[in-house]
């Protein structure tokens, strides 16, 4: 898929994973050891179900958005009490108010690629997880996420890929949407990688994918072709398998 990482080791793909994700650094997010007694008492009846002190609960009652109900996430996603009252304390860490914008979301993605500029690639991103298309990144929307990408299925996790490149969500990808993506890549990798990516590379690389995965020819990318495509990849099947179980 593009954008994909050169083969590293597992570990090594998971903390780099984490790194790239919004209100998501290792340095905000306590281990699950440190979080056991973290709200051991907190219920859904409380208004303060993610916060583990008085000045926690002070603060959910002055933030724009709270969260859904605990057992609500549960339900939605697939990730377990403990992970997700981790998540939110990460993600409360970056973003006080509740929600993120567009902007702020950039901001903190830039901190891991200062060689280069990662802003649209951010913004296709930021999209991405946007999915009632508000202008802003909810920690629903961020767990939602989160767990197609993590915890989903093949499929899940290769629907959510096809929605990433699909730039107009119309239900194809065309080149031009291709492209886009791969030179948001590029200048989010910056002009001083090694070996130096040559300048004709992102479009060598659009060619390629569709090569790969346009198998009527007819200059667009299904999503049937799409999954159809990868799924006969064993590179790609390798990678979708590379972030079970990351946290």
């Amino acid at each position: 898929l593009p954008g994909n990482p050169p083969v590293q080791t597992k570990k090594a793909l998971k903390q780099r994973f984490l790194k790239l994700l919004p209100c998501c650094r290792p340095k905000s997010i306590p281990s699950l050891s440190e979080s056991k007694t973290v709200m051991a008492s907190a219920t859904l009846s409380s208004p303060g179900f993610f916060a583990d002190s008085v000045e926690d609960e002070f603060e959910l009652s002055t933030v724009c958005h709270r969260p859904e109900g605990l057992e609500q996430l549960q339900e939605q996603t697939k990730f377990t009490r403990k992970e997700l009252q981790v998540l939110y304390r990460g993600f409360k860490n970056e973003c006080p108010s509740g929600i993120v914008n567009e902007e702020n979301f950039k901001q903190i993605y830039s901190q891991f690629f200062p060689q280069g500029d990662s802003s649209t690639y951010a913004t296709f991103l930021f999209n991405a997880f946007d999915t009632d298309h508000d202008g802003s990144v909810s920690f629903e929307d961020f767990v939602s996420g989160l767990s197609t990408i993590l915890r989903g299925t093949i499929d899940d996790r290769l629907n959510w890929a096809f929605n990433l490149y699909d730039l107009n969500k119309d239900g194809c990808i065309t080149k031009e949407e291709m492209l886009d993506i791969m030179k948001s890549i590029y200048d989010m990798m910056g002009k001083y990688t090694y070996p130096a990516m040559r300048e004709e590379a992102p479009r060598e690389h659009v060619e390629n994918f569709f090569q790969k995965m346009d198998r009527n020819k007819d200059g667009v990318v299904t999503i049937e072709e799409f999954l159809e495509s990868c799924q006969k990849d064993e590179n790609i099947m390798r990678s979708m398998q590379l972030f079970d179980s990351v946290i």
